[in-house]
C-alpha cells in the first residue's frame, strides 16, 4: 500500500468534495464549472512540524495559488507549506 507522506514543513489535504446540487433561489441550478473553489479542506497527513496547531481530521482555510494540486490512486490532494494555511475551522455552540 503506498501513501502520501509529506516532508519539509508541508501539510497534505483532502480535495475529495462532497458533491452537491447547488441552485439560485429562483431553481436554476448551478454546474460545477461555475462554482467558485472554497480554499478549505480537511488535513489528512503532516510532516514533523513543532508548536503546530492543527491536527489530522482538522478542517482549515488556506491561501489561493500557494499549493501543489496532485492526484494521487484516484483521490484529489493539495500540498501545501504548514505556514500558508489561515485558519483552522471550529465548531462552537450557538449562544
Amino acid at each position: 500500500m503506498n501513501e502520501l507522506q509529506p516532508v519539509n514543513q508541508n501539510v497534505l489535504l483532502d480535495l475529495s468534495e462532497e458533491k452537491q446540487v447547488q441552485k439560485t433561489a429562483s431553481g436554476i441550478i448551478i454546474p460545477d464549472t461555475a462554482k467558485e473553489k472554497q480554499n478549505i479542506a480537511k488535513v489528512v497527513a503532516m510532516s514533523n512540524i513543532e508548536n503546530v496547531e492543527i491536527a489530522v481530521g482538522d478542517k482549515v482555510l488556506y491561501k489561493s495559488f500557494s499549493c501543489n494540486e496532485t492526484e494521487f490512486e484516484g483521490k484529489k490532494y493539495l500540498l501545501i507549506q504548514y505556514s500558508e494555511i489561515l485558519a483552522k475551522i471550529v465548531e462552537t455552540e450557538k449562544i
